[in-house]
């Protein structure tokens, strides 16, 4: 059975002058060897709560727990140095006057010479930068300065890795291929993490277990699929499945809306809602008697995305394999699986 690494618990930040808190009332425990990401748009409380958990900053009320150790709480206050962490910046923070392997061994003070070389080795190898370990960081890329940062990080072995948006300054290719190594290299490593991040597809691809952070409130916690299959509020399905939202009143067993009824299982109280269709549940089949007309087609490589337009002037959106071609001005039907669709009532 899988050990709690860290735990927090009824974790509350204010910064000074603001009565909005930036960390409201937090709570979770991640399993050693498990990857969490905190994801959520600019303001949302997720570089806060990292950096409490780092000991930067320290919170109001609430208990912060790093393996067997309390290193926070009302009457507890471990400094950083002490908290046995790996931290990864945005921006790599590494030191410009000292060689790829002098970057790595920084930490590990403690060791001697010869395991500091062989320490040195061992993560250079795991980061895939051996060849490269006299080199100055401006004779890297950002791609490798930002694995000689993972290397230095996870040299003294931390218990728990930090990761602050440690992909964000890269070009689009090269984050693609570096959050698929991040990940690799940490579980082979065999080392927690929690990084954080605005990136939808970032979180989904790299973590286990993914939290969902808005106006410093954690709305929801759980693995990859559990997100993205069952969101529990309106604002997780809007912000990690980019779903489309219709306006919803029902009629006996379904769910009336412009572009059709939908039967929707559970138990609502309210009798209006919004229901959410993702993009790439969206059938489209051209027809003439219908309303709904696609205005925009973009090829996307492996799929096209059209934009939608129905009835009522509102603009929704589709994804479809690329043999679905239909060209902008047909009108078209779309048809979704009942199982697919979930309603948010006003009362959620």
């Amino acid at each position: 059975m899988q050990k709690e690494i860290i735990s927090l618990e009824n974790i509350t930040k204010f910064y000074t002058g603001s009565e909005i808190p930036a960390v409201n009332n937090v709570s979770f425990s991640l399993k050693q060897g498990d990857i969490l990401a905190l994801l959520g748009p600019s303001g949302c409380g997720k570089t806060t709560l990292l950096r409490m958990v780092g000991g930067f900053e320290s919170p109001q009320t609430g208990i912060v727990q790093i393996g067997e150790e309390k290193v926070c709480s009302p009457d507890v206050w471990i400094p950083p140095e002490k908290r046995d962490i790996g931290i990864v910046f945005q921006d790599y923070a590494l030191f410009p006057h000292l060689t790829v392997e002098e970057n790595v061994a920084f930490g590990l003070k403690k060791l001697n010479k010869n395991q500091v070389e062989k320490r040195v080795s061992e993560v250079l190898n795991l980061v895939g930068l051996e060849a490269l370990s006299k080199r100055y960081p401006y004779e890297l890329s950002g791609g490798q300065q930002q694995r000689v940062a993972l290397a230095r990080a996870l040299a003294p072995k931390p218990k728990l890795m930090l990761l602050d948006e440690p992909l964000s300054n890269l070009d689009i290719q090269v984050r693609l291929q570096l959050r698929e190594e991040i990940r690799d290299i940490l579980k082979i490593a065999g080392t927690s993490a929690i990084f954080i991040t605005h990136d939808q597809e970032e979180a989904l691809a790299i973590a286990d277990v993914v939290g969902v952070m808005r106006r410093g409130h954690l709305e929801q916690i759980g693995t990859p699929e559990e997100i993205y299959s069952y969101p529990a509020s309106r604002f997780v399905a809007e912000f990690v499945t980019q779903a489309n939202f219709l306006p919803a009143r029902r009629q006996g067993n379904d769910w009336e809306t412009e572009i059709g009824s939908f039967a929707i299982q559970g138990n609502h109280r309210c009798d209006t809602g919004e229901i959410m269709i993702r993009q790439e549940d969206c059938n489209l089949q051209p027809d003439t008697d219908s309303q709904v007309k696609i205005t925009k087609r973009r090829f996307l490589g492996r799929e096209y995305r059209y934009c939608l337009e129905t009835p009522s002037g509102r603009e929704i959106h589709a994804r479809t394999m690329v043999d679905t071609i239909i060209p902008e001005g047909t009108f078209v039907k779309i048809s979704i699986a009942d199982d697919a669709v979930k309603v948010f009532s006003e009362e959620g």
